[in-house]
């Protein structure tokens, strides 16, 4: 049985939003490498779990509880916290600020 990888994904580049940031996924890690069909040249796996299956739990213990009571082996990964730095777009005619590139 393939490793089970429990983790919380990050902020998607299309959405301004945080919507599916905040759920606990549980995927399974690749149990065969990929290979591409030599009629079509798509790329394809015969390893249905790591390709199809994909569960969402609203929490860490949830999703962890989950592999345990299924005897399933997971590694755990601790989510990233975004760093937040704030902006003001005052600050592009400070006095003070320091010379540079200047783009207009």
């Amino acid at each position: 049985m393939a490793t089970a990888r429990i983790y919380r994904p990050a902020k998607t580049a299309m959405q301004s939003g945080r919507a599916k940031a905040c759920e606990w996924l549980l995927e399974f890690e690749p149990g065969s490498p990929r290979e591409c069909d030599r009629l079509m040249g798509w790329t394809s796996s015969r390893d249905m779990p790591s390709d199809e299956v994909r569960l969402r739990f609203p929490t860490e213990a949830d999703a962890v509880a989950f592999a345990e009571k299924h005897g399933l082996t997971y590694q755990l990964m601790p989510p990233r916290e975004r760093t937040i730095r704030p902006k003001a777009y005052a600050d592009n005619f400070r006095t003070d600020r320091p010379q540079g590139n200047w783009t207009h």
